[in-house]
């Protein structure tokens, strides 16, 4: 790997600060279409948006799920002096995201009404719910394609450039949002589409590295092995899991709130899930910018290294969760009011108050995210599957359900924080298992 070597601290944070960078950047697609859209449209229009959170994520999720997988593999081949077959492992990668890409947009647009009411649209949100994903769908290989790009590109030592690539796309985004938005009047159709074109347009930057000569990671003929593509599923379902269950976790915070509270309380958790959404994928650029340390120096077989790239990691996202819970409480009435126009004061003072509650769960989800991503980048694929699934699906629904019937609707926003806690004594007791051993 492309490592400077000055000492491990410094190439742990040259890694992880493109990385936490381009997963905020990555995480401003939708969360900017949503502004634009609230602003330009109205705020069933935002709430559509929202609504269609849990396809957009989905994408995400199998895109992560095959990166991790692929560039855990690819760097432990490195580390083992495996150039070539490291190779025909990325090449194998992107083939197969392909397939799966088209497939996906071929299913979705021909079942798009049901495929909309299913995520959770009334007949009052439906027709903005099937313009945006409709427009969403036949960029599903974008979406793919350019998260995997950014993933391996890192793997490949060069994490700056990840985040230059991405930036310039989610800058891209903001500018044609701008136009064909609030400019040509195209409403959520202009939003969804100028999200696919950003994603398109880096797909060429991307492409542009691994073509040209600086990067070691190179396209080159292969032969298709189904054990890869498992393996890859193994290595990378802690982190598909995570971002798959938190479309999981949209839905189902979405038809709890219209059960138990109302229609209204949809816009506050549209705003949470997008400030939600930031914080966790930040989060998530702490271990995905460790993992390709972690798996080198692993294949290499220096386990000391590996566990001091953890503890750099833990106290990195402990650092992280109380200076953003800080400021999100703190910058509660701004981040609401850049959704919410002046003559919605009540539903404003009840999003900040919802709000603050929910963000306290940022405190402890960063040492979860951070467990799960060290054990799988040692190709320990069970037991980070299992935090991810503890922490945004299994702990969570139990939470929600246990607090709905003790405290009514209000229990809705606590549930976060008592799953995080539940998560943290799972991820305690794997960890300290881990370093007897």
């Amino acid at each position: 790997m492309r490592l400077e070597g000055k000492s491990l601290r410094g190439d742990f944070f040259r890694f992880i600060i493109p990385s936490i960078i381009a997963q905020l950047v990555f995480s401003l697609y939708t969360m900017v279409d949503g502004i634009f859209v609230a602003r330009g449209v109205s705020e069933v229009a935002l709430t559509a948006v929202n609504i269609s959170m849990p396809f957009s994520v989905g994408l995400f999720s199998v895109s992560l799920l095959f990166a991790v997988g692929n560039s855990t593999i690819v760097a432990i081949l490195i580390g083992q002096g495996e150039k070539e077959r490291a190779n025909q492992v990325f090449t194998q990668n992107i083939v197969v995201l392909c397939g799966i890409s088209v497939f996906v947009t071929a299913l979705v647009l021909l079942f798009l009404e049901p495929f909309a009411r299913f995520l959770g649209a009334t007949d009052h949100i439906l027709p903005y719910a099937k313009e945006y994903i409709g427009t969403i769908a036949p960029f599903a290989l974008a979406y793919m394609l350019s998260y995997s790009f950014e993933t391996l590109i890192k793997t490949d030592g060069y994490p700056k450039l990840a985040t230059i690539y991405v930036t310039c796309g989610a800058l891209l985004n903001c500018v044609l949002d701008y136009l064909m938005v609030l400019v040509w009047d195209w409403g959520v159709k202009g939003a969804a589409l100028a999200t696919g074109i950003s994603q398109a347009t880096v797909i060429i930057l991307y492409l542009r590295h691994f073509l040209g000569p600086k990067g070691m990671i190179k396209f080159s003929r292969f032969r298709f092995h189904m054990s890869t593509v498992v393996r890859q599923i193994k290595n990378g379902m802690s982190s598909g899991v995570t971002e798959f269950s938190g479309g999981i976790i949209i839905f189902f915070f979405n038809q709890a709130i219209l059960r138990y509270i109302s229609e209204d309380a949809l816009v506050s958790y549209t705003i949470i899930s997008y400030v939600n959404t930031i914080v966790i994928m930040s989060m998530t650029g702490i271990a995905q910018g460790a993992q390709p340390l972690i798996s080198y120096y692993f294949g290499k077989g220096e386990k000391q290294k590996c566990g001091k790239l953890l503890k750099y990691g833990m106290v990195s996202a402990a650092v992280f969760s109380v200076v953003v819970t800080a400021g999100c409480y703190i910058g509660a009435p701004g981040i609401v009011s850049v959704f919410l126009g002046d003559g919605q004061t009540v539903l404003a003072e009840y999003s900040i108050r919802v709000f603050r509650i929910f963000i306290l769960s940022f405190l402890a989800a960063g040492y979860n995210v951070v467990a799960g991503g060290y054990f799988a980048s040692i190709e320990k694929a069970g037991i980070a599957t299992a935090i991810s699934l503890i922490r945004s699906l299994a702990a969570l629904l139990a939470c929600m359900a246990l607090l709905i019937r003790v405290f009514g609707g209000a229990g809705i926003w606590w549930a976060p924080l008592m799953a995080e806690g539940v998560c943290i004594v799972f991820s305690i007791a794997a960890l300290g298992r881990e370093s007897v051993e």
